[in-house]
């Protein structure tokens, strides 16, 4: 009798994952075949910021549109960070460095070309009012920005008219709030409340330590969310057109 251990070997999205493979012998069957494409994809993966301008450099001496690298090149990089990252193969502060240099390549190609590089679509992030803990708004600003959105970080500790005003300012696709504390989140309210009164009636994505999904699923604004690299794919399924209840019935935990 032949022992199979589902556990030793893998095969998810076609790609084969052996038990004792390394996160980069998986993210080697998944970078672009292009020397050059590759190069960038494979900095973005291990957060090399330097390495990623000099490979895009490159890249764009040898005849190539810079904003083109933006999509083909950074992120392509990312989806392997993001693939490994479901994989449960990286984590989340992996996913952070990637990011950031990410991000500082687009930075570069904005610079290097002549043409704009249209964002996909304005979010508002920001910490609730009274709270001052800003670590998760951090991460998922980046996140945001690095998968491709305008993101108008208003901070900590933000008063509820402010992110109204900004909301009715920027008419954003959503906006990001996070609450670490018990005593803050009841901002979520507030915030619920007073969008709704000037018909403003975006997904306000919620989450922190203090924030449940039921406490959320009480407003009608609210679509809760656990994982941080999970709200740019939220952004992602509002462009698709998911409106609240699909959101919930797509990210929530049933």
């Amino acid at each position: 009798m032949i022992d199979i251990n589902p556990k030793n070997i893998l095969i998810r999205y076609n790609i084969l994952v052996e038990s004792d493979m390394t996160p980069e012998e998986v993210a080697e069957q998944l970078f672009p075949t292009d020397p050059h494409i590759r190069r960038v994809a494979k900095s973005v993966f291990e957060g090399d910021e330097d390495e990623v301008v000099a490979g895009l450099q490159k890249t764009i001496d040898s005849g190539v549109d810079p904003l083109s690298l933006i999509n083909n090149a950074l992120m392509a990089g990312m989806e392997v960070v993001s693939t490994l990252y479901d994989y449960g193969l990286l984590y989340l502060p992996d996913v952070i460095i990637s990011a950031q240099a990410m991000i500082e390549g687009i930075e570069y190609c904005k610079e290097q070309s002549k043409q704009v590089h249209e964002s996909k679509g304005k979010i508002i992030s920001y910490v609730v009012e009274g709270d001052i803990h800003d670590i998760g708004k951090t991460i998922v600003t980046v996140l945001l920005r690095a998968n491709g959105y305008d993101v108008i970080d208003l901070g900590k500790d933000v008063p509820v008219e402010e992110v109204v005003a900004a909301a009715k300012r920027e008419k954003p696709i959503m906006l990001s709030g996070t609450a670490l504390m018990t005593t803050t989140m009841h901002a979520f309210k507030d915030v619920n409340s007073r969008l709704l009164a000037s018909d403003i009636n975006v997904p306000v994505v919620c989450g922190g330590g203090a924030v449940t999904q039921d406490f959320i699923s009480d407003y009608d604004l609210g679509v809760y969310c656990e994982e941080a690299a999970d709200v740019p794919k939220i952004a992602d399924s509002i462009l698709h057109g998911l409106n609240i209840r699909k959101l919930r019935d797509t990210f929530h935990k049933h």
